[in-house]
């Protein structure tokens, strides 16, 4: 069994969070959650991508990498889901609130996080001080792209703190954010 486990490539899995945006694709259309959200969410989309298709140095994948979505509509979906669009968005702190009294997505994602070896969220501040007050994710466990008002937050929870720069993530902070992943994959 153990020689079993030595030949095994594990991937690390890791776990990436955003909000919608009101920037949709096609409304009209059944897409995938992943699909379906263009303008601000399109940097997390391509960290996505960077990040599903970045190679070790043998060649190997060198993450598993997951992808949801926090909706005014539907609550958190995974990015493989299929939605339509909608004219409901969140911008305000009251509004994420709402939301997730009837969603309860701050709960299910909090929950969500366990399995995975490293989170990396990218939201607005509002949405992001609900996880904080929550206090769900794991000590160490999480990529903080959010606001500096949030800084000693993230350290005291030995959480990883970004600036947001850019839309959503920025292309420095993505640098950041594969660098981070690269060390975490050869622990």
């Amino acid at each position: 069994m153990t020689q079993l486990m030595t030949d095994l490539h594990l991937n690390k899995r890791i776990l990436i969070v955003t909000n919608d945006s009101k920037v949709f694709k096609d409304k009209n259309r059944l897409l995938s959650a992943f699909e379906m959200f263009e303008g601000r969410a399109t940097e997390v989309k391509n960290l996505v991508a960077r990040l599903d298709t970045a190679m070790d140095d043998k060649g190997k994948k060198l993450c598993d990498v997951s992808y949801g979505v926090i909706t005014a509509r539907y609550g958190f979906v995974p990015g493989n889901y299929m939605i339509t669009g909608y004219d409901e968005t969140m911008d305000t702190r009251e509004e994420f609130k709402a939301v997730d009294e009837k969603k309860s997505f701050v709960d299910q994602v909090s929950y969500l996080t366990r399995p995975f070896d490293k989170v990396i969220f990218c939201m607005p501040k509002e949405m992001f001080r609900l996880f904080l007050e929550a206090d769900g994710i794991d000590n160490g466990k999480l990529i903080a792209v959010t606001n500096p008002e949030f800084e000693e937050e993230c350290r005291k929870r030995d959480w990883v703190y970004l600036e947001r720069k850019g839309a959503r993530v920025g292309s420095e902070n993505a640098d950041r954010i594969e660098q981070l992943v690269r060390e975490l994959c050869k622990q």
